[in-house]
């Protein structure tokens, strides 16, 4: 269980982890233009069908297109802040903890393997590869047909939150309450904000 400490390191990792993930992400939606009015030019057939489906799952959320043809995505942004953290997140407390399971060796691996991994296997990255292997065990938590889980980070936003990461040490990951703090401080400061209003 956290010492009172432990529970501060947590919760400040937690509320800089919110915000910069919430930045994150809506830097990543603008370089999908799924604010914009029209995809833009350079974007692949590919890419502008994610956008539409992007586009799409903001609607389910409550964003709403806006009169010149655009798209607001605050709660589209919201989302992808919440699950591209918790992914990270979810995997850095597997690894700790032993169960982040390699499904076709079905041996613990921990991140730095998940990198060497990445490239044999074809993943874009340690946490692309980390989040497959937790899918296989964890399918509700890692999903993989959410559009959300096709958005990447710019560089400098994943490292942001890498940083975050290993700020928390390791007895904290291995804590049996962690989780249930986890969830509570991301939701303290809208939480305070609604009871203020």
């Amino acid at each position: 269980v956290l010492n009172s400490s432990q529970r501060n390191t947590l919760e400040k990792a937690v509320l800089a982890a919110r915000r910069a993930s919430e930045q994150g992400a809506v830097n990543a939606l603008k370089a999908f233009a799924v604010h914009h009015h029209e995809p833009y030019a350079h974007m692949s057939g590919e890419d502008r069908a994610l956008r539409n489906h992007l586009r799409s799952k903001a609607r389910l959320l409550g964003d709403h297109t806006t009169k010149d043809g655009g798209h607001t995505i605050n709660k589209l942004a919201y989302e992808l802040a919440y699950e591209y953290w918790h992914r990270m997140l979810f995997a850095r407390f597997l690894e700790a903890n032993d169960l982040l399971i390699h499904p076709e060796h079905q041996m613990a691996v921990s991140l730095e393997e998940c990198e060497e991994l990445a490239a044999e296997e074809e993943h874009e990255d340690k946490w692309v590869a980390a989040a497959y292997y937790a899918s296989k065990m964890l399918p509700a938590i890692f999903r993989q047909d959410d559009p959300l889980m096709e958005i990447k980070f710019a560089t400098e936003d994943r490292i942001k939150l890498e940083q975050i990461l290993e700020s928390i040490g390791d007895e904290i990951y291995k804590a049996d309450d962690s989780l249930g703090w986890v969830y509570q401080y991301w939701q303290s400061e809208a939480k305070e904000s609604i009871n203020a209003s």
